[in-house]
């Protein structure tokens, strides 16, 4: 079973202290929705978790199967299993789907041995699953993609890639209901095979179809409740503005 342990997490960007103590245990086979305002710091602990060269660790640990990857460079922590879909994810004009895909994948299950033809009939199985035409795999990653395309890219990489712990950042934004269903559906497989989730999201839109065992909300730089999907419930119908008192 995989783990991730974050320790009194403690990140700043740019000389600001943004995450100022946070704490979270996340397991194979959960589901963790990370809620709270703007400005909360909720992308800013993906990116501190991905290790984004931006985001700083000034105190605390993030610990991967009991290995310390705090200081760790994002590629390693790929390697080791961890992912975040970005909630603006970039485009790399020059680089296409069919490279990146290929590239990240050998890194990542560096003793499977697919063949070029499986693995293309991999991606392409996975293109249609997600609503992506096959002929985006020529394409440069995400250059030109409308903003619900490059939300599905980001869960086509997920579907190749198996990670063993996903990072969602806020994946349901710019994508319409159907599509939205869409990625729920493969979040809830991937969740049956065992993989675990941290879904960072403002609203309970993603939620009505994914039904998180632990959700988490998070001010101020602090986790400042933890509850299940009664507490999403409650943010949906009465806002954040109750929960100032402990934040």
């Amino acid at each position: 079973m995989t783990e991730l342990n974050v320790i009194d997490l403690k990140a700043s960007v740019q000389g600001t202290e943004i995450l100022k103590g946070v704490n979270l245990t996340v397991k194979s086979g959960e589901i963790h929705a990370l809620m709270g305002p703007n400005g909360a710091g909720k992308s800013t602990l993906g990116y501190v978790l991905i290790g984004h060269p931006d985001y700083k660790v000034t105190s605390g640990r993030i610990i991967l199967d009991g290995k310390d990857i705090t200081g760790a460079a994002p590629e390693e922590r790929a390697r080791l299993g961890l992912f975040l879909a970005f909630q603006n994810p970039v485009s790399i004009p020059g680089v296409k789907i069919s490279t990146f895909l290929r590239t990240a994948y050998n890194q990542m299950h560096p003793d499977e041995k697919l063949s070029l033809k499986d693995f293309f009939n991999l991606v392409k199985s996975n293109m249609e699953s997600v609503g992506l035409n096959e002929s985006f795999i020529s394409r440069s990653v995400n250059d030109g993609f409308s903003g619900g395309e490059r939300k599905r890219f980001e869960i086509l990489q997920m579907l190749v890639l198996r990670p063993k712990i996903v990072i969602l950042d806020e994946i349901d934004s710019g994508l319409d209901i159907d599509a939205l269903k869409q990625v729920s559906s493969h979040i809830q497989r991937e969740y049956n095979e065992g993989i675990g989730f941290i879904i960072i999201t403002h609203y309970q839109r993603i939620l009505k179809d994914i039904r998180p065992e632990f959700v988490h909300v998070l001010m101020n730089g602090r986790i400042v409740m933890n509850g299940d999907k009664n507490l999403s419930d409650k943010i949906e119908t009465e806002g954040y503005d109750w929960l100032k008192e402990v934040a």
